[in-house]
């Protein structure tokens, strides 16, 4: 059996993610007799079915499910070949693609690139934001080499970097903050008034978890989707919420007319850069954490 077309595997992978013949060609800039031109090719290459067509429709055979799991470490293989080859070997001259959360992302991007640019000036890092679920997804794809996200939340076949904590504050007006009864239990909140993000957002569950709150009781039915809203929410409805010590130090209360509970240090969330078991650009990876770990609230020296 001849080598296989790297081009012909990664339509293959884009077909298997979009899961539709016309869309898949688009993303891959081809037209579509080209792409069933190419998995065609692939199994007569194999000699086995990858697909079961009718005139509407296919689905991914057993064997091409397993070709599609194999091809994806082979993809991303090249593209690390390539990317070395590019750069002579020095990874400070690649290209980096990292996922951030949106929880984290806003109140760390800016230094972050400022700091990546002064130690690294000629690695160029291109940073993208989604939710915890979407990054690990396309970082299991291949779409991005590197994701920073909040523990806990499962990252299977990938290695993690813990770079530190980020202690949750109880935020509300500050008449509110004052008349909280001592000794302060996150237990002893109202119900329905705590304001919390929408559930795709991880940083409700590692709220909820972390306060150890009475989840049913005291959370309010409203959510919001970003952590600018729902300090608006909670200014509005004269409720609480929590925010992470990120957000925080970077003024987000700032003209808002809300002040926080100082943190116990108890409730937090951990933060941490996750790769792939499988990439070969860990020394790339682990001086990025270098780069990240004093920004963080609570490092993790």
């Amino acid at each position: 059996m001849k080598l296989p077309n790297l081009n012909h595997l990664s339509y293959l992978l884009m077909l298997h993610e979009e899961q539709h013949f016309n869309r898949a060609a688009k993303r891959c800039f081809i037209s579509q007799s080209t792409l069933s031109a190419a998995i065609q090719n692939l199994e007569e290459q194999c000699g086995n079915q990858i697909l079961e067509r009718d005139n509407k429709h296919f689905v991914f055979t057993s064997f091409g499910l397993a070709l599609v799991e194999r091809a994806q470490k082979l993809v991303e293989d090249a593209q690390d070949f390539t990317q070395f080859a590019e750069t002579g070997g020095d990874w400070r001259k690649s290209v980096l693609r990292m996922g951030v959360i949106p929880t984290i992302a806003p109140f760390i991007f800016n230094d972050l690139l400022t700091s990546a640019k002064e130690q690294y000036p000629e690695l160029q890092l291109l940073l993208s934001e989604d939710t915890s679920a979407n990054v690990m997804a396309d970082l299991m794809s291949g779409k991005l080499d590197v994701v920073l996200l909040a523990l806990p939340f499962a990252t299977p076949n990938c290695r993690q970097r813990i770079l530190g904590h980020d202690p949750f504050h109880l935020v509300g007006h500050p008449e509110q903050i004052a008349n909280l009864p001592q000794p302060f239990e996150y237990s002893r909140l109202p119900k329905d008034s705590v304001y919390l993000l929408q559930a795709e957002h991880c940083m409700t569950d590692h709220a909820v978890s972390a306060c150890e709150i009475a989840y049913q009781e005291q959370v309010n039915a409203l959510s919001a989707s970003s952590i600018h809203t729902l300090l608006q929410m909670s200014q509005h409805h004269q409720g609480f919420t929590f925010i992470p010590e990120l957000a925080k130090r970077q003024g987000i209360l700032n003209n808002t007319g809300l002040t926080t509970l100082p943190s116990d240090g108890n409730a937090y969330r951990e933060i941490a850069l996750v790769w792939r078991n499988t990439s070969q650009r860990a020394d790339l990876f682990n001086s990025i954490a270098s780069i990240l770990i004093p920004l963080m609230p609570v490092p993790n020296i």
